[in-house]
């Protein structure tokens, strides 16, 4: 049996693809694939069912969440989409999308009137510092957004009626001819803004919109382990749509705010700490700042500036899994450049140890190549 495509890699979207995106490469495939073009294909009839199972799935708020998480996997699986077991079951199943096709073979299902249309999505950017990241907050941000009017309830007004251009669809639609046959142009029509309803009474308030802008102060909770990029949806929290539409979502895009001794690599932190000179000449302990504490690390004696010490499980939290990164701590000497007349003694004295020291490891290296040669 053969592996069943990633349904975005089947639509060609990516996996942060908005409805809209997902419908428009939906509709490409399924007029490249349609079996009024292909009569006889059963290549494209595959992709065209493919196509279709896809969409089924993405175009469900609750079933892509699911997919997102699990893939074809999800509890209950998407068994290829609605089962669907024929051209006809999919026509029927999606018949608002093949009505604007202008394909023959009475397939499209009638239109009923239009549902409300759906809120605008917003975009807000959260700064976290590192600490947030590995410990997760909650922010609280101001936004001002789309509400339904409190006035009218959103409905624009009274005396509500069908619209006369449209006549109820939302839609106008204009025919033209093509190499492929009869193609139907459509688009939101310009009277009733593809409500399908005309207002006689139109609300004072909002002016038939159905809608008035607010200012709210929403909560975001964000896990511990986001990253720059990443981002969170809140559904339902974004912009009301009119005429009682639903609302749109929220996109909390993430960002990092820049770390003044750390610097992240996925789960890991690195840094770099300056221990004075004598302590990795003679060795000893260092502290080490963590995320939540401090940890103190051992020095063995003679060790070099440039070694690099890993601290185990003391990164950030992988998010959405168990365990954590490690921190690497790179450790550098430290040159004194303020001596007391004290400390300028010493070094003095070891200088000259050790110049004296350098001479004998001269001479005794000369002797030995002179002897070589003798």
């Amino acid at each position: 049996m053969a592996k069943k495509r990633d349904y975005y890699e089947v639509l060609e979207v990516s996996k942060t693809a908005s409805a809209d995106e997902i419908r428009r490469a939906y509709k490409k495939l399924a007029i490249k694939y349609h079996p009024d073009k292909n009569p006889g294909d059963k290549e494209a009839e595959e992709k065209f069912k493919e196509a279709a199972e896809a969409y089924e799935v993405l175009s469900d708020d609750k079933k892509r969440s699911q997919y997102d998480q699990f893939g074809h996997e999800a509890p209950g699986g998407f068994g290829g989409g609605q089962g669907f077991s024929s051209f006809e079951d999919i026509f029927s199943h999606f018949g608002d999308i093949f009505g604007d096709f202008g394909f023959g073979g009475g397939r499209a299902r009638s239109r009923g009137r239009p549902s409300p249309p759906r809120g605008n999505d917003l975009q807000v950017r959260v700064t976290l510092s590192l600490k947030e990241i590995a410990t997760g907050t909650t922010k609280k941000i101001k936004i001002k957004r789309q509400a339904h009017c409190g006035t009218c309830s959103g409905k624009g007004g009274t005396g509500v009626a069908t619209c006369n251009t449209c006549q109820g669809s939302g839609q106008v639609r204009q025919v033209s001819q093509s190499l492929f046959g009869q193609m139907v142009n459509v688009s939101t029509c310009p009277e009733c803004g593809g409500t399908g309803q005309s207002i006689s009474n139109r609300c004072n308030q909002c002016t038939g919109s159905g809608l008035e802008r607010k200012e709210d102060t929403i909560e975001i909770k964000i896990p511990a382990g986001v990253a720059e990029g990443n981002y969170l949806k809140l559904r339902g929290e974004g912009d009301a749509g009119s005429r009682g539409g639903p609302h749109g979502d929220i996109i909390v895009l993430i960002s990092e705010k820049k770390d003044e001794f750390f610097t992240r690599k996925d789960a890991d932190l690195e840094c770099t700490l300056d221990v004075p000179i004598t302590r990795l000449v003679l060795g000893g302990t260092v502290r080490v700042p963590t995320i939540e504490n401090e940890v103190k690390i051992k020095i063995a004696a003679g060790t070099q500036p440039g070694r690099k010490f890993r601290l185990r499980d003391k990164g950030l939290p992988h998010l959405n899994s168990s365990g954590r990164g490690d921190i690497y701590v790179t450790v550098n000497a430290r040159i004194p450049t303020n001596l007391s007349s004290k400390e300028k003694s010493l070094y003095e004295e070891l200088a000259k140890l050790q110049s004296t020291q350098e001479a004998e490891r001269e001479e005794s290296f000369l002797k030995r190549i002179r002897s070589f040669f003798n």
